[in-house]
């Protein structure tokens, strides 16, 4: 579960932040109440590139759509 934390305490708790996330916790890091970015260990985001892996391999099996035809004006109209 990510753990939400300003990026001011982030800053000032560093060192801190950096033992969790050795430990296997992820961090939410916000700033003015908004989500700005994500800390995690390096582990784990290799398992997200291997899941991303499996879905992009899934999407290239599925047979690929038809789309009408449009026009480059239509995108701006």
């Amino acid at each position: 579960m990510d753990i939400a934390i300003t990026a001011t305490d982030a800053n000032q708790r560093f060192s801190e932040v950096l033992r969790d996330i050795q430990a296997g916790e992820t961090f939410i890091v916000t700033s003015h109440g908004r989500p700005v970015a994500r800390l995690l260990p390096i582990d784990h985001g290799q398992n997200q590139t291997a899941a991303i892996d499996l879905l992009l391999d899934h999407l290239n099996t599925l047979p690929p759509r038809t789309l009408p035809g449009w026009q480059r004006d239509e995108l701006y109209t």
